[in-house]
């Protein structure tokens, strides 16, 4: 993942938001990335859980100044062979900027499970599921509060702060169910979806380094189950996506573990509500360092003339 952010520390208040001095840092980091579907048949009295069965990714990055780039691997032997095999395709971006967040999503995962009981499971391996989607916030108290400070650490957050935001987003979600038994008279389903949304966030500072960081956005999804009809019959339905952050920031290192989820809504073909779940979970180590190869300054004068 390739991130670009803001060069400078413009209309903040330094008294709440503050750059760490060091210029490069490195990082390793643990992380599952992760979709899945929640569908209840109350005629027929069953919940299913459809969920993947990809490995934890192991990962590392680099950090100078504000530019980043970091890359993640999932080896086969980090998953549990009895809920069977899926093959996957996850890019996950997410920006956090001064005034404004983004995130998107591709994802395209192929192999289910559904643990029906205690080590008992379930496979689907013809389940396909594809995501893509797009989200922006605006973040209207941006001179205090700082999204950096929770998702990136390449600030702090020195005095707690929170912020209103608001948004919208779009989401396309392709499913082919095969010879599963999630939608037995269509097995595949196309839906697409435009929402707004808005929500809160807010950085709690505690102790001495410590903070926690929590916040979602609540809205709603306009969408069709046919693209081809271009919406003729339009659906409602709520969405979601919460975030948390909590960590450790000392002067030359830092914790942190975070979680974001975008959740979306969606009716089968029995008008029975089906919720789709996307996101992942994060754990890393950020190390600064407070000197730096020559050649950071050469990769810098080249940054400097890119246009964003």
């Amino acid at each position: 993942m390739l991130l670009f952010c803001q060069k400078a520390l413009a209309d903040v208040d330094s008294t709440y938001i503050q750059r760490f001095p060091q210029q490069l840092s490195a990082q390793t980091y643990v992380a599952k990335n992760f979709i899945f579907l929640h569908h209840d048949n109350e005629d027929l009295g069953i919940s299913r859980e459809y969920m993947p069965n990809n490995p934890v990714s192991l990962g590392l990055g680099v950090t100078w100044k504000n530019y980043s780039f970091s890359f993640g691997y999932g080896f086969d032997f980090m998953r549990d062979k009895k809920k069977g095999k899926t093959k996957s395709i996850d890019f996950q971006y997410h920006y956090y900027g001064r005034k404004f967040i983004f995130d998107i999503f591709y994802q395209d995962y192929k192999g289910f499970y559904d643990e029906v009981s205690d080590e008992k499971y379930v496979l689907y391996p013809d389940l396909h599921l594809k995501q893509i989607s797009v989200h922006a916030q605006y973040v209207f108290n941006h001179r205090k509060f700082s999204y950096r400070a929770a998702f990136n650490q390449s600030e702090i957050q020195r005095i707690s702060a929170g912020s209103f935001q608001a948004g919208g987003g779009i989401n396309y979600s392709y499913i082919n169910s095969d010879s599963t038994l999630i939608f037995e008279n269509n097995p595949k389903r196309r839906i697409l979806q435009v929402g707004i949304s808005g929500g809160y966030a807010y950085n709690w500072v505690f102790g001495k380094g410590f903070y926690l960081s929590g916040g979602i956005t609540v809205g709603a999804n306009f969408g069709s189950d046919n693209i081809k009809h271009s919406f003729r019959k339009i659906e409602v339905s709520p969405t979601a996506f919460p975030r948390v952050s909590a960590g450790y920031n000392a002067r030359s290192w830092s914790l942190r573990f975070s979680f974001l989820g975008n959740m979306i809504s969606f009716q089968d073909i029995d008008k029975k509500e089906v919720n789709q779940l996307n996101g992942s979970f994060m754990m890393s180590y950020i190390h600064r360092f407070n000197s730096y190869p020559g050649v950071m300054k050469t990769v810098d004068k080249i940054m400097d003339k890119l246009p964003f």
